[in-house]
């Protein structure tokens, strides 16, 4: 069932919704790690003195190289957070697009402001820092079992978040956790199938507008898109 709802939403992938939304998730991602490594550059200095040496000027390249390479593995992490934010920001435009697609029955969803959209998407990308702050000490305890737990929490978020910001489209709060909370084990697992290639990189630049397609399609295939006219 999961994989049929993820196949759905990977064959419309080129729709030109999808493709407008993800140019610009790719576009932010880029500008976001550009923007850090250029300001941790900026405060490194161009040469270094040290005792008895006496001035190193490659050592700032060398220290340059070595952010770019952190910031690449460090983006890893990153895209996760940064996945629940363009999720925020982006759901209506993507879900809109499968709905048109493959539930063009149903009537149109309400639409939150975009101050309440930004508002319920800077929530969640700090509660995911958090989390995942809090839980590096766990990881790096666990070298072996570290990436399972990362995906594991963070799958656990994700399909939080993605199926209640779809559902509260169409059903109020309370209808939506218990119908999270009766399918918890399936929306836990189809969150980690989108947290594991999160930790791919370019790959993962591919998952926020998948995850969103997707957990449209498992809404709507779990609530049998019984939904007020």
């Amino acid at each position: 069932m999961i994989l049929t709802d993820f196949t759905k939403a990977l064959l419309q992938i080129a729709d030109r919704r999808f493709l407008r939304v993800l140019l610009t998730g790719v576009g932010l991602t880029i500008a976001l790690l550009a923007a850090l490594t250029l300001g941790v550059q900026f405060l490194l200095p161009d040469s270094i003195s040290l005792p008895w040496i006496g001035e190193i000027e490659w050592l700032g390249a060398v220290l340059s190289g070595v952010l770019l390479l952190s910031m690449l593995v460090g983006s890893i992490f990153l895209m996760v957070p940064v996945a629940s934010l363009f999720t925020g920001l982006f759901l209506d435009q993507i879900a809109d697009a499968v709905e048109q697609k493959h539930y063009p029955h149903l009537p149109d969803s309400p639409r939150a402001s975009l101050r309440v959209s930004m508002a319920e998407a800077l929530r969640f990308f700090g509660l995911l820092v958090l989390i995942n702050l809090l839980a590096l000490v766990v990881y790096l305890l666990f070298t072996v079992l570290g990436p399972v737990l990362f995906w594991a929490v963070n799958g656990f978020l994700l399909g939080r978040e993605y199926f209640q910001l779809v559902a509260l489209r169409f059903i109020p709060a309370a209808d939506a956790l218990a119908l999270r909370r009766k399918h918890g084990l399936q929306i836990f697992i189809a969150g980690f199938l989108m947290a594991v290639p999160l930790s791919i990189p370019l790959i993962n630049l591919l998952i926020p507008v998948l995850g969103v397609a997707t957990f449209t399609h498992i809404f709507h295939r779990l609530n049998g898109s019984n939904i007020p006219r």
